[in-house]
């Protein structure tokens, strides 16, 4: 491994690449594994969930670049300890559970505030964190693993199909529905 320190638009289009890959995966394995559509539909969270053939969720996808945007800026300040140390990942995981799941300003679902101050049912809140946990461990893992080997030219080459694929997935469901 070498000791990187990434310059600012390579790590933009990493992380932007990174993270709407793996918020992707992950969404489409904890939609399917922990049944979205039956969840997304009781009484308790049908005010508060869209559902899963409402357009917006089926172009979520497509806004995960802006995330991955916010996030690179925050990782750039960062870098020194997310990319030139060892365990630089597991720091950047850390972070991420506890500022961004964790501890968020807003009562959102499986955060200290959302089970403080919404009626969502505990075990709905603690479902929801079986997806963005894993899916912060794999942001962080792929990231820090893509900048620490910038050698590994196979790699820019998938994660760039991958992310189109995902792009594009969205927007041919969008159109079939017209």
């Amino acid at each position: 491994m070498k000791n990187n320190t990434p310059g600012l638009t390579a790590l933009i289009l990493k992380t932007i690449v990174v993270h709407t890959v793996t918020y992707f995966l992950m969404g489409i394995l904890a939609s399917n594994l922990l049944d979205y559509a039956e969840r997304f539909s009781r009484a308790e969270m049908v005010c508060w969930m869209r559902q899963l053939n409402d357009p917006l969720i089926i172009a979520g996808v497509l806004f995960q670049p802006i995330r991955g945007l916010l996030f690179a800026l925050v990782f750039y300040l960062l870098r020194q300890v997310f990319f030139a140390k060892p365990n630089g990942w597991l720091i950047m995981w850390c972070s991420l559970v506890v500022f961004g799941i964790l501890s968020t300003f807003g009562p959102s679902p499986g955060s200290i505030e959302g089970m403080v101050y919404t009626v969502i049912p505990l075990s709905e809140q603690f479902i929801g964190l079986l997806e963005v946990i894993p899916q912060a461990f794999l942001l962080s893992l792929l990231l820090y693993y893509w900048v620490n080997h910038p050698e590994k030219k196979w790699m820019n080459w998938t994660m760039g199909v991958i992310f189109f694929i995902v792009l594009l997935l969205p927007v041919l469901g969008l159109l079939s529905r017209s």
